[in-house]
């Protein structure tokens, strides 16, 4: 078993009772739990009392609490609405007795309607750039020993950024980034809602921290504190987390301690699949 097939399984959750449902947490080192493991694993929840047919359109959700990642998470749907064209969840994600994590999705029945979408930009094709992984190794021994394994850590989800500024540099940078990304390997066809799913769980990856760019600082500066307040998905059309995707991200603005992240999602064929957007707490503490 990969650890892709652990993720997958982590996002299908476990059925508690009706409308309740428990999810396990993974390390990725840091000592809370991944805001993109609350993402997918509340979307998933939702996903699992909706029709097949209805797909997720959109999902908005808001960080309450780190999440702990020693313990399960318990996620409590709320049935919203069933109309005749779209569905509506509330989901609260619990831990130790507190909400740690809220998230509203609809979801809709196919429809035919009017279709555009913005271009996607010209980049490198993803075989040409060298995974995150690949760059990060060769500045390993200037990362602190404790952090070093956790940096380069597998992960379920293969990530290659396009054009990246040293992550130790003090240098300022414009606030953009574009991320290529796509599972390690193939989904199963038979669980609704994991390419969705596993969208979700991945773009929280490398959002935030491009509004710290323009400020000659990154998540490495001693005294940074970041972390995320809410985020949005709009998915626009189907896809495969399998295959790649480019994630393109723009941060507009910072102020009063927080940074506004956007991003548009693209197919490799070049269409606009979905649409993202996050706002995060950046905050740098003075140094002891």
């Amino acid at each position: 078993m990969t650890i892709l097939d652990d993720l997958v399984r982590q996002l299908a959750l476990e059925r508690l009772e009706v409308n309740l449902y428990r999810g396990q947490s993974e390390d990725p080192g840091w000592g809370i739990v991944y805001g993109g493991q609350v993402l997918g694993q509340a979307l998933s929840a939702a996903q699992q009392t909706v029709s097949d047919e209805r797909t997720v359109h959109s999902l908005h959700a808001y960080f309450l609490r780190p999440g702990d990642v020693k313990a399960p998470v318990v996620y409590d749907v709320d049935r919203s609405r069933d109309g005749s064209s779209f569905t509506t969840r509330r989901v609260t994600a619990i831990q130790h007795g507190a909400a740690i994590f809220h998230l509203a999705a609809s979801f809709q029945k196919p429809e035919p309607g009017f279709d555009h979408q913005d271009e996607m930009p010209s980049v490198p094709d993803p075989e040409t750039v060298p995974t995150d992984q690949e760059r990060l190794a060769k500045e390993a021994h200037r990362f602190p020993s404790f952090m070093r394994a956790r940096v380069l850590a597998p992960r379920p989800i293969e990530l290659r950024t396009v054009a990246e500024v040293d992550p130790m540099s003090a240098e300022v940078a414009p606030a953009d980034r574009a991320v290529w990304f796509r599972a390690i390997h193939q989904l199963p066809d038979d669980v609704p809602g994991v390419h969705q799913a596993l969208l979700a769980y991945a773009s929280d990856a490398s959002f935030l921290s491009v509004a710290l760019k323009p400020h000659a600082v990154s998540w490495l500066t001693p005294g940074m504190q970041v972390a995320s307040i809410d985020h949005a998905v709009w998915f626009h059309a189907p896809f495969r987390a399998d295959a790649w995707l480019l994630h393109v991200i723009h941060s507009p603005r910072t102020s009063g301690a927080r940074g506004l992240v956007t991003g548009k999602v693209f197919s490799q064929d070049g269409r606009l699949v979905a649409s993202t957007a996050q706002e995060g707490l950046i905050r740098q503490r003075a140094r002891p």
